[in-house]
């Protein structure tokens, strides 16, 4: 931060010399006697400081460094933000610590005159939907901060859940978290009616982001590892198609039909109509049905890589051969190329999933033979 700068000096206006040599001299004012003291000390103190190397802790200089989260919020409340969202692939220990910022402050009476109670900021009508005595002092309450953690936890989870499956059926596009704090700011039924974040929950999303940056440790420490989450380790999908030709790489891209310009989430491989598309790899068929934007569309689970669940979509596929619940093998016949859905001609569009994530599927795939 720039220091302040100081006011500029002013001229005393002078007397005339008869008035001044007339006027009785005055003895020390108050600022002399009381406060000039305080201010050598004040200074002889920081010399002595600097001089032993201590001023940078007693006074710090320059800008602040980011605050860990064990200084935002009290070290007991981490390992309920961790289990709050445990069994959630999409929303972090750090996202749920910034909605409570956010939200409160971490603060229990924040939001005591909006009828919003506790550090999670829980309506009534809320709480009864969310809140449990996870705790187990023998009462459910928001402002117990451990419920209020769990409950907000159950709340994003649910949320996430069904923006995934909406993103999967081609109803939403978006980046998952995204995705689900727009659910929590401005419903499901508006992320469904915008196919995307709406435009009302952008600042949202943003200050909570912004916020999950400070106590990005609790992640770290969570999970043991600080790799990212889009880490390759190694090509080890089978091409889905027999040729591995692309039209249109995963990135940004301007969409050909609807001239929006976005993530293109996988890649497009040209093959002719009817060809046939083959899974991946091993995995268990859990989605394969007619979507708006997708056309028909297959997705596979195939478990975990590194402790990261890992998925793959095939879409805009002229038939179906896979139902859900189906295991398969790498090479299981799953559809036909086709053109159904949002598409200007016969392609595979397929998608890599990591943890949630789109990520670039090329690195992934071994060269079909």
């Amino acid at each position: 931060m720039e220091p302040v700068a100081g006011a500029a000096a002013v001229e005393p206006v002078g007397e005339p010399e008869q008035q001044s040599s007339k006027r009785a001299r005055r003895g020390p004012g108050p600022f002399t006697l009381l406060v000039l003291p305080g201010l050598v000390a004040l200074v002889g103190v920081a010399g002595f400081l600097a001089y032993n190397g201590g001023l940078d802790d007693a006074w710090p200089q320059g800008s602040d460094p980011d605050p860990t989260a064990t200084t935002r919020v009290d070290a007991s409340y981490i390992p309920w933000l961790r289990k709050a969202v445990a069994d959630c692939k999409v929303v972090k220990p750090s996202v749920l610590a910034a909605q409570i910022d956010r939200l409160s402050g971490w603060s229990n009476d924040t939001g005591a005159l909006s009828g919003e109670k506790g550090i999670a900021a829980f309506t009534d009508a809320q709480w009864k939907k969310w809140g449990k005595d996870d705790d187990g002092n023998g009462r459910s309450s928001p402002r117990d901060p451990a419920d209020a953690m769990m409950a907000l936890g159950r709340q994003d989870c649910s949320l996430a859940e069904r923006v995934t499956d909406l993103r999967t059926e081609g109803t939403v596009t978006g980046d998952l978290v995204n995705l689900t704090l727009a659910a929590y700011a401005s419903g499901t039924d508006a992320v469904v009616k915008a196919g995307r974040v709406p435009g009302d929950a952008e600042a949202y999303i943003d200050e909570v982001k912004s916020l999950s940056s400070h106590y990005e440790s609790v992640d770290r420490e969570s999970s043991g590892s600080g790799g990212a989450v889009n880490q390759v380790p190694g090509a080890v999908l089978a091409a889905p198609v027999g040729n591995l030709t692309v039209t249109s790489p995963y990135g940004s891209r301007e969409h050909p039909l609807t001239g929006v310009t976005k993530l293109h989430t996988g890649v497009d491989f040209a093959s002719p109509q009817g060809a046939q598309v083959s899974a991946a790899s091993k995995g268990q068929v859990v989605f394969a049905a007619m979507t708006k934007a997708y056309g028909n569309r297959v997705v596979i689970d195939h478990g975990t890589i590194d402790g990261k669940r890992l998925e793959t979509t095939y879409s805009h596929l002229l038939a179906l051969q896979v139902s859900v619940g189906q295991a398969v093998d790498a090479g299981t016949p799953v559809g036909l190329v086709g053109s159904t859905g949002l598409s200007t001609g016969p392609h595979l569009h397929f998608e890599v999933v990591l943890d949630g994530y789109y990520t670039d599927p090329l690195p992934w795939l071994r060269p079909s033979t």
